[in-house]
């Protein structure tokens, strides 16, 4: 748990001096742990040493540890991995944010669920800034379209954007890939919107997230700086 503790401190440490180094205020700032492949008393020892945030990839494996973590008014629960339409069942209602929304389609799905169930479900939209083929998200040209109609939905409230930029081990070669989505997230803000709102962009991770700091992020999402490199359990 010491390692946890110190592990947690110098990441949040390393996001407070990006923060001002940008001139930004370092409470703008929020570290989501990528728990995927985490075990659930590795999670609940980084919760009681201060991880507010746990960002999920999976439901089944999100579900397991949101019932061994209990009911906590001070831990947020995100969904972070890729999204499946038929399962989007099991997600709206149960997480704080989703991150990856990317297409109408499932935006449309979530307005489904959450009025079913008399909710109002946060999102954030996925946008593919490096054109990707093997990536999801919308494409940058086609997000103010997208964002007008998700705007008509009642049970759907758009919090900002999210991005996974073509991995490099140069952060500084990810950096205009932020800066892209900050300039989307500039552009949709000027549009006349009644419901979508860009408080949040969430961009960086373990080899980055300082960059994207530097570039905007209000959002990080890190998992092996926290929890070291981590493996699939066997079935």
């Amino acid at each position: 748990m010491d390692d946890l503790s110190t592990k947690i401190q110098a990441t949040r440490d390393r996001i407070r001096r990006a923060a001002e180094r940008a001139g930004r205020d370092p409470q703008s700032v929020r570290l989501v742990a990528a728990t995927k492949y985490v075990e659930a008393p590795r999670v609940l020892d980084a919760i009681r040493v201060g991880l507010t945030i746990c960002g999920e990839n999976r439901w089944q494996e999100a579900r397991a540890k949101m019932q061994a973590v209990g009911e906590r008014g001070d831990v947020e629960w995100h969904f972070i991995g890729r999204l499946q339409r038929r399962k989007l069942k099991w997600l709206v209602g149960r997480f704080n944010l989703i991150h990856s929304v990317e297409s109408l389609e499932q935006a449309e799905e979530i307005q489904r669920r959450a009025h079913e169930r008399h909710t109002s479900q946060a999102i954030l939209l996925e946008v593919n800034v490096g054109g990707e083929e093997s990536k999801g998200g919308f494409p940058p040209d086609a997000l103010p379209s997208a964002v007008s109609q998700i705007d008509t939905f009642p049970s759907v409230c758009v919090q900002g954007l999210m991005t996974v930029p073509p991995w490099n081990p140069d952060p500084e070669v990810t950096r205009p890939y932020f800066q892209r989505l900050k300039q989307l997230a500039e552009l949709i803000s000027g549009l006349p919107l009644q419901r979508v709102r860009m408080r949040e962009l969430s961009m960086g991770m373990s080899n980055d997230f300082e960059v994207a700091v530097e570039e905007g992020a209000t959002l990080v999402r890190v998992g092996t700086a926290l929890f070291g490199p981590r493996r699939e359990p066997a079935p």
